[in-house]
This record gives C-alpha cells, sequence and structure tokens, in this order.
C-alpha cells in the first residue's frame, strides 16, 4: 500500500491553471508545454509537437481515450492550442500542436522558443515546466524513433484492415493508396485496429444479407471521416459479467 503513496516524482500543475482551464486541460497543457520546449520542429517561427491520440495516451494511462480527446479538442476549441498540419503525406491527417501562451496571461510568451524551462504566470508564479511532468512516458512521436524494438509499440498495419474486411464480406479490396488513406486517416484520428473490425462486424451484421446494403461494406463508406465514428458508436456494449471488473489477487 505504501507504493502508491509519494514514491515517485508527483504529477503536479499549477491550481491557477486548473482554474482557468479545468483540471485535465491543466495536465494536458503542462504535458504539451513541457515536449514543447524540447521540441526541434520548428514551422513558421514556432515550435511544434505532433502524436497520435493512442500514443499521447500513453503519457496520460491514468485517463480512457475519450477522456484525453475531450480535453485535447476542448483546449483546442478554447484556442488554448494551435494546430496545423505539416505532415509530408498527403493522406496523413496527424495533428501537429503548439500553446498560445499568450492566452494564458503568460509574462514572455516568446520564451517558447528560447531555452528556458520554467516561464512564468503574469503573477510571476513560475510554471515549473522541467520538474513536473518529466516523470510521464516520453513517447511523443519525435522522441521515439531511436528507441529500442523492445520498447516500441506494435507497429498499425492498415493492410490488415482491408484483408479483414475482405475476410468477413467475401469481397476482394485491394491495398490500394487510396483504400491506406482511408485506414490511416481513421488510425491518426485515434480509432484502433479493433475500432476498425468492431465497424465491420456490427455493419456486416446489419448489411451483408441485405441486398440493398451490402454495396455499402467497402472502404469508402465505412471508414469516411463524416460516417466512422458514428457507425463505432452504434456498437453495442460487451455485457459485463460478474466477478471481471475487480482481481483479488486469488
Amino acid at each position: 500500500m505504501g507504493n502508491l503513496l509519494i514514491s515517485e516524482p508527483p504529477l503536479q500543475v499549477l491550481p491557477s491553471l486548473a482554474v482557468k482551464v479545468g483540471l485535465n486541460e491543466a495536465i494536458v497543457l503542462q504535458q504539451f508545454h513541457y515536449w514543447l520546449q524540447r521540441s526541434n520542429n520548428i514551422r513558421d517561427g514556432y515550435k511544434w509537437i505532433y502524436n497520435s491520440f493512442p500514443n499521447w495516451n500513453k503519457q496520460f494511462p491514468f485517463w480512457g481515450l475519450n477522456t484525453l480527446k475531450r480535453a485535447v479538442n476542448g483546449l483546442e476549441k478554447d484556442g488554448y492550442l494551435i494546430t496545423a498540419n505539416y505532415n509530408k503525406a498527403g493522406f496523413d491527417r496527424t495533428k501537429w500542436y503548439r500553446i498560445d501562451y499568450s492566452k494564458l496571461d503568460m509574462s514572455r510568451p516568446s520564451t517558447q522558443n528560447g531555452t528556458t524551462n520554467g516561464p512564468k504566470w503574469a503573477d510571476g508564479t513560475s510554471q515549473n515546466g522541467s520538474t513536473n511532468t518529466n516523470r510521464l512516458p516520453e513517447t511523443t512521436t519525435e522522441t521515439t524513433k531511436d528507441n529500442s524494438a523492445a520498447n516500441a509499440a506494435p507497429e498499425f498495419s492498415w493492410q490488415s484492415v482491408i484483408d479483414y474486411l475482405n475476410e468477413k464480406t467475401g469481397k476482394h479490396f485491394k491495398h490500394t493508396n487510396t483504400n491506406k488513406g482511408l485506414v490511416m486517416a481513421r488510425q491518426h484520428d485515434g480509432f484502433s485496429t479493433e475500432d476498425m473490425q468492431k465497424v465491420i462486424d456490427h455493419q456486416c451484421k446489419l448489411w451483408l444479407n441485405t441486398k440493398d446494403m451490402a454495396q455499402y461494406l467497402r472502404p469508402s463508406t465505412l471508414f469516411r471521416a463524416s460516417k466512422f465514428e458514428g457507425y463505432l458508436n452504434a456498437v453495442p456494449d460487451e455485457p459485463k459479467h460478474e466477478g471481471r471488473e475487480y482481481w483479488t489477487g486469488g
């Protein structure tokens, strides 16, 4: 039990920041600030960081993916996070992020591109950029390219998604760039292989034996940006069984 009490550097954020943007949002901003201070990705005069939601989620293991998405999307909607796309591949929709420090009333917003790791708020209190987030896993895309294969997450295979669709429908969709773009776009939106398989399974149950609808069991329909999340949310939740939620150590 004692190892659940302060046995590692605690995660901290300023209460004033949590009041201003919300607690979850403050934790996200603090971590994004930590990486921005270390980023070498400079575009249009600003430092940027980038990652897919599943990889961001590895840095916030105490949240579900949807909680993280709400926090990040809320910060973007409120203007605290600025987003852009500097990806080389046209189908790659991974978002790049920077913080609009002016919205946080920082006394020296230009320090984003400097070498200091502890910028201050307008009231002079330290944001503790270098000391309060460095215990979270350093798994941003730009810093894990040199990590050993043993520590790397399994590589996403867009081909396996197309193969799974063919297996379930009896069709023969090819590994074309068009199909790759559709699947990879959903992956960069934060959806997993399992999410895509769930959509395929559910829509097959609904459409496969229906003459008018079977034609829509195709990548351009299932993985379309405007449709995919709706299909996924229509998948029934798995029933819960007694004894599954808690492990007693027996």
